[in-house]
């Protein structure tokens, strides 16, 4: 079996994911099951938190071709990848 070290950025980033995710559901549960109690950080953890979930729905590539119905500015060249052979002109 072979192990394989995980950079320590990659792992701060699931650390501090992983509280944030914690922070989040602690404001959520503390709103629904004690709202009396619950202060303005809680609504504004909860509601950062669930606009943050719908951000990727929202910046999401489109599906389109590129110059399908608008021409595009720039575009991307393809890599080229080892044994492949050339790529049509």
């Amino acid at each position: 079996m072979v192990r394989r070290r995980v950079p320590p950025v990659t792992l701060a980033l699931i650390a501090i994911g992983l509280v944030a995710g914690g922070l989040w559901w602690w404001a959520v549960l503390r709103l629904l099951l004690v709202p009396g109690e619950a202060g303005p950080v809680e609504g504004a953890v909860a509601a950062g938190g669930w606009g943050l979930s719908l951000l990727p729905v929202h910046v999401a590539a489109s599906s389109r071709r590129p110059g399908a119905s608008a021409r595009s500015v720039t575009k991307a060249s393809r890599r080229r990848r080892w044994g492949a052979g050339s790529a049509p002109s």
